[in-house]
């Protein structure tokens, strides 16, 4: 979805020079995230150039005489997080279905409500969906999701990323048809899909027990036809996996294989319940997963085995899933929850690290949700990025920043955030959009809904 990893990116002169007290910065990579490259630069400096992308990072000292404005930030400047599986639509329906099993929850309490949904709606409830991650740091979000042009016309208002992946449901095609709705989907791909104004699009089968192997097939080969990733549910709940090997006699991802989905660009949410041959072929393929803990663990679903997957080369990303199922998108809690099961379940305080935790809410989530030039500050870069408040009682005491930041740090420390360079939370109040009003609007429209 982004530009060719091995073409140059053209850059521009630096109009702005932004100086924290200390800089993350990690390098680009297509490897999984087993050994993530960081580094912290103290009296680090970010150049940024007019369109927003990064020109220059290191030590003030070090870089060249600053040609444009110089604002000295302080803290801890980051790369930006990056939700890689979301439905922020889901504001509107934030909590409802609590207790319910996944496709109870689903079909009693969910798809009635989303059956009123208007494209209104969905702005609404984006709009103050990509507010809330905003405020807690996370700039660019993956949202599968129907109303996707309302979907990315709120996104283009907050100011936020993200990657849209219109959703498909098989029994919802007129006559069964997947090539009308492949070919409305590429128009939206060439209508929508704008880097530079910050606006990605995918595909999106939703899942193998609503979507045909036949479908899911089709949607991989208009992806790979536009070099997009295909985005779908897979092994969520030990009922999903009990349903697919009595339908197929095979596993979901095996299905998926067959079908040649595995040769396109797979984020694959959630995988809790992939078998060590799943993951070998996801790993094979280069497929990435997106680890949504803390819904897996509110519906009851399960904990993914994050460390096998990581061991089997799969990229883990790390994801919030919806406010339906969260119930919030503070994706600083699934950094922090990642490791904590990884290490409670397999009983090993090494299972994963917090630099992979981290990474896998940075630069392994840019990869995963198709856009290479994000998570991760260094040249060529998007100058997706947050300040961190450095001056509070979790960064007191030891040097090891990253284990802090993941296990003592929380999106109430972020105070500034940047997306292309352009300023859309400062001192803690996004710049962009009225949330009080965003508030309103999605109270009322969640009644409606639910009535």
């Amino acid at each position: 979805m982004s530009a060719d990893p091995n073409s140059e990116v053209v850059l521009g002169a630096p109009v702005r020079r932004l100086i924290g007290d200390l800089v993350l910065s990690s390098q680009p990579g297509s490897v999984s995230n087993g050994a993530p490259p960081i580094e912290l630069i103290a009296n680090g400096a970010i150049d940024i150039d007019e369109v927003g992308r990064i020109v220059a990072v290191g030590s003030e000292q070090d870089l060249a005489p600053a040609v444009g404005a110089v604002e000295r930030v302080g803290g801890l400047l980051m790369p930006g997080l990056v939700n890689a599986h979301a439905h922020s639509p889901m504001t509107l329906l934030r909590s409802v279905g609590d207790g319910l099993p996944l496709q109870r929850w689903l079909h009693e309490a969910i798809f009635p409500r989303e059956g009123k949904l208007t494209a209104e709606d969905a702005w609404w409830g984006m709009a103050l969906g990509s507010a809330e991650m905003l405020l807690a740091g996370v700039t660019t979000s993956c949202e599968m999701y129907w109303h996707e042009a309302a979907i990315v016309d709120a996104v283009h208002t907050t100011g936020a990323r993200t990657v849209v992946t219109p959703a498909i449901i098989s029994g919802l095609l007129p006559n069964g048809d997947i090539n009308g709705w492949v070919a409305k989907a590429l128009e939206f791909h060439a209508d929508h899909h704008r880097p530079e104004r910050r606006s990605h699009v995918g595909f999106a089968p939703h899942a193998l027990y609503n979507v045909t192997p036949e479908h899911c097939g089709a949607i991989a080969d208009a992806a790979k036809s536009v070099d997009a990733i295909l985005h779908i549910h897979l092994e969520e709940t030990t009922a999903e996996r009990d349903e697919m090997a009595e339908k197929y006699g095979r596993s979901a991802t095996q299905v998926l294989a067959d079908a040649g989905v595995l040769e396109a660009k797979v984020l694959a949410a959630h995988g809790v319940w992939l078998s060590q041959s799943d993951m070998r072929l996801l790993g094979e393929a280069g497929a990435s997963v997106a680890h949504c803990p803390q819904s897996n663990l509110k519906l009851g679903s399960g904990v993914a085995p994050t460390p096998a997957m990581l061991e089997a080369g799969v990229r883990v990303a790390l994801g919030t899933d919806g406010p339906a199922s969260n119930d919030d998108l503070d994706l600083w809690e699934e950094v922090k929850l990642a490791p904590l099961l990884a290490r409670g379940v397999a009983h090993d305080p090494q299972a994963m690290n917090a630099a992979t935790a981290l990474d896998s809410a940075t630069r392994s989530a840019g990869i995963a949700v198709g856009v290479e030039d994000i998570g991760h500050l260094s040249p060529g870069a998007w100058a997706d990025m947050i300040r961190i408040d450095l001056d509070q009682p979790a960064f007191a005491g030891s040097d090891d920043l990253i284990t802090r930041l993941v296990f003592a740090g929380s999106s109430r420390l972020v105070t500034d955030v940047w997306v292309a360079g352009r300023q859309v939370v400062a001192d803690k109040s996004i710049t962009t959009v009225d949330v009080a009003e965003a508030m309103a609007e999605v109270s009322t429209r969640a009644k409606r809904l639910a009535g």
